[in-house]
């Protein structure tokens, strides 16, 4: 299989020739919406494009912004060669799926009501949604060990974000600069230089950590939500200054730990068997 191929595409068409990019920057999967048009209706490539132009036209008049908004990359054709195509990101790919009546898509949407209907019942009863990330742990071989280290890990979490909550911090931007404060203080990464230095996309970073990982990680977010508490910072300014204390308890305790070993806790392996090639940079480079 082609390294670079979403996992999600090939899961749900079971088939590989539909082109997706990984855009870096915006840590976005953008796919072919001629090739996921082309799937879907067994149609040749002229006959998607023009049911394309048809739609998107039809689209635009219901005033669906959500798919006629696309991007263009350039793509690699069937002859070789590199041109403009639209694309358009996951939201964009089912709200796609969801305008094109096809014996092929129905599963799909079959799909999608089903995880629409399994969100309804955990607001019912959030405890299905406790026990459906403890089977996807189970089924993805972590033990049962680090599996509990990791759902309290998440409940430390939230309990983080609510003390910054209550110090004036309201924006996700916010959470991911206090988050990388931590990061960077006892890794001398952002989390998302470490993604990528585990070859990670939009996989969890947590979850592809090594315990001792985890353990330093849960560490710096501990202490910045115990010093919080007891110097009580308000605003973005004064809850960086905590979050990079709170980051160098996980600093001290990393440095002493490798000084003993004689080696490095960070690592940069992952639960993946691969790493991704650069998709969006090859075709970037392209002439």
């Amino acid at each position: 299989m082609n390294q670079d191929k979403m996992h999600l595409i090939n899961k749900i068409f079971k088939n590989e020739t539909i082109r997706t990019v990984w855009d870096k920057e915006e840590e976005k999967y953008y796919i072919s919406v001629i090739d996921i048009i082309g799937v879907l209706l067994d149609s040749e490539y002229q006959d998607s494009r023009n049911y394309w132009k048809v739609l998107k036209h039809r689209l635009k008049k219901e005033g669906n912004k959500t798919v006629t908004k696309c991007n263009q990359l350039k793509l690699k054709a069937t002859d070789g060669k590199y041109r403009m195509t639209d694309v358009v990101d996951i939201e964009g790919m089912f709200r796609l799926i969801e305008s094109i009546p096809s014996k092929n898509a129905e599963p799909i949407k079959q799909w999608l009501a089903k995880l629409g209907k399994e969100r309804i019942d955990e607001i019912f009863d959030p405890s299905i949604a406790v026990q459906r990330s403890i089977d996807l742990y189970r089924a993805k071989g972590y033990d049962e060990a680090w599996i509990t280290r990791r759902v309290k890990g998440i409940q430390d979490r939230r309990e983080l974000t609510d003390v910054w909550k209550d110090s004036g911090i309201t924006e996700p931007k916010e959470y991911a600069i206090l988050t990388n404060e931590i990061y960077k203080e006892w890794s001398n990464m952002t989390a998302k230089e470490y993604r990528e230095f585990k070859g990670l996309r939009k996989e969890s970073l947590r979850d592809n950590m090594s315990r001792m990982e985890v353990i330093l990680a849960d560490l710096g977010e501990e202490a910045t939500k115990e010093l919080a508490k007891e110097h009580k910072p308000f605003g973005l300014k004064q809850n960086k200054q905590i979050a990079k204390m709170g980051g160098n308890t996980a600093k001290v305790a990393r440095e002493d730990l490798e000084k003993k070993l004689g080696k490095s806790v960070i690592t940069n392996e992952n639960m993946l068997n691969y790493k991704y090639i650069d998709n969006k940079e090859k075709i970037e480079n392209t002439n």
